[in-house]
């Protein structure tokens, strides 16, 4: 049988061939496919990939989190906490106004065209470019402040939000935030506006 990337020889035994169909039924639902050449090492790998996120799951709900962080979680696979928090509070504190993106994010893009509108010297660092790297930066970040979505802004290293959206009334997004006339302050602090050219 060759289905997909995957072909298995079976091996039928002369005797259920010529059982009654009941006992035929019986017999070809116990029979067990032979893995033939290379394939049997991409389906261990499945296997495995499988096993490792199903732990992932299990790890994450014993640590009381959302679906969403679960699913960041799974999507980041192993990796090292402390050193990937650390690489995020590095690019947190690397500029003053710091967004955490995807290309194909039409928040991110909104986050990303408003503040540049507001006058924001903005760093953009996006997580899927490549995703092996943003993945696990992704999950990290939304165990840092509570939410996994993108965008993900920062002012003057303190998590304000996202687009339209946050986890409280003091970090409700930048939407919100320049609704309420706090958001060019809070950039005006950080140092994160662009120097007005002289005339």
């Amino acid at each position: 049988f060759v289905g997909g990337d995957f072909a298995h020889s079976f091996t039928i035994p002369s005797a259920v061939s010529q059982s009654s169909p009941v006992q035929r039924r019986t017999a070809t639902t116990s029979l067990q496919a032979e893995p033939v050449g290379s394939e049997n090492s991409a389906v261990d790998s499945f296997v495995e990939s499988i096993k490792r996120s199903v732990r992932i799951i299990q790890d994450s709900q014993a640590e009381k989190a959302d679906f969403k962080q679960i699913v960041a979680n799974v999507l980041a696979g192993d990796y090292d906490s402390a050193s990937t928090r650390k690489k995020v509070e590095e690019l947190v504190a690397s500029a003053p106004c710091v967004v955490f993106t995807w290309e194909a994010s039409p928040f991110s893009q909104k986050a990303l065209k408003y503040l540049d509108i507001a006058g924001a010297e903005v760093k953009n660092v996006r997580l899927d470019d490549p995703w092996d790297e943003g993945n696990p930066l992704r999950a990290e970040l939304g165990k840092m402040v509570g939410r996994t979505s993108v965008p993900c802004v920062w002012i003057g290293g303190e998590y304000v939000g996202g687009f339209d959206g946050g986890v409280s009334e003091e970090k409700p997004g930048i939407l919100e935030l320049a609704f309420k006339g706090e958001l060019l302050p809070k950039l005006e602090a950080a140092g994160a506006l662009k120097k007005k050219k002289a005339d």
